[in-house]
């Protein structure tokens, strides 16, 4: 059923993100499609990402992370993020503005579209994937303008 169920996936457009996490020793980031809105009063947002993938371990070990939303003119950032064996999130920004979120420490994209600062409150390993609950503690501001970037059909697309 998997690829069945993978073409069905990527049908359906999926913003693109940016999770980034300061873990004391490095920076740490990936692209994520798997976030959304749970709740809005408190905000809480989830974040998906592999359960074997080093994400999933730092984001436990952190507790905290922040998320950069993509727009369309970030389709580089956004395939930086995404490479297999990419360096430190840190290496991968040196070219980008950007700043430390006051709540996490984690990189925080200044030409993002929106960025939050999180602070996992639950975790929940779900299939092959951990989902995590994160309280918003922070929204840094950002200059991003212009449509957002998604991901459909397995290519990034603009929205606007």
């Amino acid at each position: 059923m998997t690829p069945g169920y993978l073409a069905a996936m990527a049908l359906l457009p999926a913003g693109v993100t940016v999770v980034t996490v300061a873990d004391g020793r490095d920076d740490v980031g990936a692209t994520v499609s798997g976030f959304g809105s749970v709740s809005a009063d408190p905000p809480v947002v989830s974040v998906s990402v592999d359960s074997e993938g080093y994400m999933a371990e730092v984001i436990e070990e952190a507790g905290a992370f922040a998320v950069n939303v993509l727009g369309a003119g970030q389709r580089a950032v956004a395939g930086r993020f995404a490479a297999e064996g990419r360096p430190s999130a840190r290496l991968l920004v040196t070219d980008q503005a950007h700043h430390r979120g006051e709540r996490t420490r984690a990189i925080v994209l200044e030409d993002s579209l929106a960025a939050l600062e999180c602070s996992v409150r639950q975790s929940v390993l779900v299939g092959d994937h951990t989902v995590f609950f994160a309280d918003v503690v922070g929204l840094p501001r950002v200059n991003g303008r212009g449509p957002a970037l998604v991901r459909w059909s397995g290519r990034y697309h603009s929205v606007g």
